[in-house]
């Protein structure tokens, strides 16, 4: 047999034995056989001989040479790995990182150091492995890395503690099969890999003490990395950075807030748009942003159950709310487009606008002042264009789709309880709060109550807050809340005084202004729509100081309450927040609906504001219906940009200031910590902003949706543009949150249940009293004097007479400001009286209480008729869908069936292994349970 050889004395390395390139052979097997069959004469044997050992020589050393060579090339692969810190790992490539914390060394504050040194110290103590980067390797040289791995021993322990489910058996349990038509929504579908990461298991509590039960095939892969930094985020959390005689103080979180640490984060598994090198790395933030982050994916499906896995549960679930919203918005925002639609193509059906516009009836009709002094005589076709675009909202079909709101409200969220019922079920949460919650309490409640009392359930001491404590806590936030309310409600009052103060201004300067003169705009600029569109503004500019001014009040008057778990703190929270944000986006909207023109008086005798300085707006013979859509266009719209331009704006400029230095070097030498440093931090509110944004877009296009039916449509471009964009951010912009659990919206779910039972009454009054649509059809049905179903004469009708002469000095126009065409006795202002003369003069004709008796009948019979809609489609839509009750129902009594094998099997190992002669029970004295009584255990 020829053994090839990469080379021999004198010749090229690289050819084989027997196919030298100069001929000459180089064979183990030739030479010996020659040398046996004595073909060489001794001179020649030993010639041969010598050559022979030469041969063998260089193969000991071509093979050696070999050898090093791949040993160099694979320790230079590694050098390479080592150099490149693009990792999840420590040094040793093996040990994943789980938490980094990083801080600045302050030479003058030892204070800091010892806190570090001690809290380092106890971390070690309670298990954890410390790695640090010098501040000589990071790129501003003066921040140190303190890198965190939990070995197996500390995550099985806490996991125990925390009783974190995990899969002890795959699901037999059938997947539903494709439901009919599913091929139409194929375009929009992602890969199954990609929406189902891993298959369905079966879980349960994690025991230490049983480890054979679980699928554990890998220790370092068993708790996937959002459980890993959840299980180290609650030791730091927990761990003291003093001695033991001081034991009040300890967390991570204090230890930021005094500037011992900077920050303190889980890491990223790779770039977000690149695969990481590291094949140990499965780069799920990649996946995440080229399926879900990109904004050329809106008319995909999110990945919810890799948004889950990677980032928790309490984010999986808001991305699953948003998305539901979003989809449920789309029916909304057709039913609104018809609308518009409807009172777009009923254009030039609307009798009064005509009046209004003609000649012979609005342009003979002279209206009253609309303020004292400042403002003169008009001519009731000038306001023909607001007619017009009143009549775009102000129509049959608004009622309608009031109605309609009422009842798509309760669809949503009766809706809602079951897509969340199925993620509870999926993401196994279903008993999470009885078991888990309480498990959680917040490090500050148990620093700051320092009396303990026996838990009546455990038996076990355990802090407390005493009731006077927690009363006179509560009262103090209460009022701090009233306050700022109050607060609020005067800025409001302030807007409304502006409105009452310029509105006489506008009006002095439009009259003689250039833009009367042009035809394209002229004719839309009027002192109401300045006075309108100006305090919008301005109250939209309040709105947002009041924010950032609000937002810290909050947080602090809820840490002073203590509250005892991080539900209930994100709880008493999100109430405060929303109530603020109630009155504060809200307040205006309501004041234009329900107050604007209901307190006007009557010429003679009108109503004033704060003495008799400012005198109470009016409404458009129109309605006052067009001013809040206006409101309602300029508040939401412009909350939803700026908040948008805001949301990714802002963190992309200062991560790229903040990396400018990083990306002037190589890749290999940015370290994965400092990447993820240089982000944002999400924070642990970060998730409350974008419920709370939501929540108010939510009260938008419901407790107003009657003055403006586009509104669905708006919040429906919005959300598909909020999804990706916070996904954008999420994924690119900031560091990775902590992972954390939540069976649910939470408190928002309350709220939002609230809002939209007020919904139905706000509609209801805005349809009966802030639109038209009521005198209207009163008239048309009673008071039309030719007996026919139609508007003609609505506008003289709606009208009343008011003799001039008894004009009071302090309300009289000035005589500068009369117009030259003014020769009048009487003029007309928006009111159901008597007119001069009568025995009644200026008292409230029958036709206005019987307005008045439509408006509140149709209030009654609309409420009614949406309320038993809406409680009817509630009580006829479980909560719970059967197939999950089911599921449920069946998984319990497989988990109890399987836990039972594994006692027994455990109990015969355990006396298997004393003997035979030790063990001489039969098999039927083991402990066996009938499936019959497993599942009645378990229902």
């Amino acid at each position: 047999m020829t053994v090839p050889v990469r080379g021999c004395p004198g010749k090229k390395a690289g050819g084989l034995v027997g196919s030298d390139q100069d001929g000459d052979q180089c064979s183990q097997t030739e030479t010996g056989s020659a040398f046996r069959a004595g073909l060489f004469s001794p001179g020649e044997r030993q010639f041969s001989s010598v050559r022979q050992a030469s041969c063998y020589v260089f193969l000991f050393f071509f093979f050696l040479t070999d050898a090093l060579q791949a040993e160099n090339k694979k320790a230079m692969e590694i050098g390479k790995q080592k150099l490149s810190k693009d990792s999840v790992f420590f040094r040793d490539g093996m040990r994943r990182i789980d938490f980094v914390l990083s801080y600045v060394d302050d030479k003058d504050c030892e204070k800091k150091q010892e806190r570090r040194r001690t809290y380092e110290a106890n971390l070690k103590e309670a298990g954890l492995e410390l790695e640090t980067e010098d501040k000589s390797e990071s790129e501003d040289g003066k921040t140190y890395f303190v890198k965190i791995h939990a070995p197996w021993e500390v995550l099985a322990t806490y996991a125990d503690v925390l009783k974190i489910k995990v899969p002890f058996k795959e699901s037999d349990i059938p997947d539903d099969g494709d439901m009919p038509m599913n091929w139409l929504s194929t375009p929009f579908r992602l890969p199954k890999e990609i929406m189902n990461p891993e298959p369905d298991y079966f879980t349960t509590p994690f025991s230490k003490s049983k480890p054979g039960l679980f699928l554990i095939n890998n220790q370092d892969t068993f708790f996937p990395p959002s459980t890993r930094n959840r299980i180290v985020y609650y030791i730091l959390s927990r761990c003291l950075y003093v001695s033991e005689e001081c034991g009040d103080k300890k967390g991570i979180k204090r230890l930021l807030n005094n500037g011992s640490y900077t920050s303190a984060f889980p890491l990223h598994d790779s770039r977000y748009w690149i695969k990481s090198k590291d094949v140990n790395c499965e780069s799920e933030r990649y996946d995440l942003y080229k399926y879900w982050a990109r904004f050329f994916c809106f008319f995909k499906e999110q990945p919810i159950n890799r948004i889950r896995k990677y980032y928790g549960e309490k984010i999986g679930i808001y991305f699953a709310w948003l998305g539901f919203y979003t989809e449920m918005l789309l029916f909304a925002a057709v039913v609104g487009t018809i609308c518009f639609t409807y009172g777009f193509l009923t254009y030039g059906d609307n009798e009064w606008s005509k009046e209004i516009c003609s000649d012979e009836i609005g342009g003979k009709i002279v209206m009253c002042p609309l303020c004292d002094k400042k403002c003169s005589y008009w001519k009731l076709n000038t306001t023909c264009n607001s007619s017009w675009q009143s009549h775009l909202f102000d129509n049959v079909a608004t009622v309608f789709f009031a109605i309609f709101m009422g009842i798509w409200v309760t669809l949503f969220l009766e809706f809602w309880k079951r897509r969340q019922a199925r993620l509870e079920y999926e993401w196994d949460l279903v008993d999470f709060e009885e078991e888990q919650q309480q498990l959680q309490l917040r490090p500050e409640y148990e620093t700051k109550c320092t009396k303990s009392k026996e838990n009546p359930v455990t038996k076990e001491l355990e802090p407390y807050l005493p009731i006077t404590s927690k009363c006179a806590r509560s009262c103090l936030s209460g009022a701090t809340v009233l306050l700022w309310i109050s607060l609020i409600i005067a800025c409001i009052i302030g807007v409304i005084a502006y409105r009452l103060a310029v509105y006489a201004a506008f009006a002095s300067i439009m009259k003689d202004s250039p833009t009367n003169h042009l035809e394209v705009v002229g004719p839309y600029i009027t002192p109401q729509l300045a006075t309108s569109v100006t305090a919008s503004c301005i109250n939209f500019v309040i709105i947002m100081i009041l924010n950032l001014m609000y937002e810290k009040v909050a947080i602090w008057i809820t840490d002073m309450e203590i509250p005892k778990t991080h539900l209930e703190y994100e709880n008493k929270l999100t109430v405060k927040m929303f109530l603020f944000q109630f009155v504060n986006y809200y307040s205006s909207c309501f004041y234009v609906a329900f107050f604007k023109g209901k307190f006007v008086g009557y010429p003679g005798k009108y109503a004033y504001m704060f003495g008799s300085t400012l005198r109470n707006e009016e409404c458009d013979p129109g309605g006052c219906l067009i001013e809040l859509t206006t409101q309602l266009v300029i508040v939401m719209t412009g909350k939803q940009v700026w908040g948008n331009i805001q949301e990714a704006l802002l963190p992309w400029v200062m991560n790229w200031w903040g990396s400018r230095k990083a990306r002037n070097h190589p890749e290999s030498l940015y370290s994965r910590w400092e990447q993820d440093h240089d982000l944002q931090s999400f924070g642990q509110l970060g998730l409350f902003y974008e419920y709370l944004e939501m929540v108010i877009q939510f009260g938008f296009i419901t407790l107003f949706v009657a003055s403006f039916p586009l509104a669905p449509l708006l919040a429906l471009f919005n959300n598909i543009i909020e999804i990706r964009v916070d996904a954008w951010k999420l994924t690119t912009q900031f560091r990775r949150p902590v992972a954390a659990k939540a069976h649910s919206i939470g408190a928002w779910e309350e709220i939002l249940n609230g809002m939209a039972v007020l919904s139905v009454v706000t509609n209801a009054f805005i349809v009966a009293f802030t639109s038209d649509m009521m005198p209207r059809l009163v008239y048309m049905y009673a008071y039309q004097p030719q007996g026919q179903m139609n508007m003609k004469g609505y506008i003289n009708n709606s009208l009343s007479v008011f003799n001039v002469y008894e004009f009071q000095n302090s309300s009289r126009p000035e005589e500068a400001e009369n117009p030259m065409w003014l020769n009048i006795t009487t003029c007309r202002y928006r009111d159901y009286r008597y007119p001069p003369g009568h025995e009644k003069q200026y008292f409230h004709t029958m036709q206005f209480w019987h307005i008045l008796a439509a408006k509140l009948a149709f209030i009654i019979i609309m409420e009614h008729v949406v309320f038993l809609v809406k409680y009817f489609v509630a009580w006829l839509i479980p909560d719970v869908p059967s197939d999950v009750r089911a599921r449920v129902k069946r998984e319990r009594f497989l988990v109890h069936e399987y836990l039972h094998n594994y006692e027994v099997n455990e109990l015969k190992r355990q006396l298997g292994q004393q003997g035979d002669k030790e063990c001489t029970c039969t098999p039927m004295i083991y402990p066996t349970l009938p499936k019959h009584e497993v599942l009645s255990e378990v229902l």
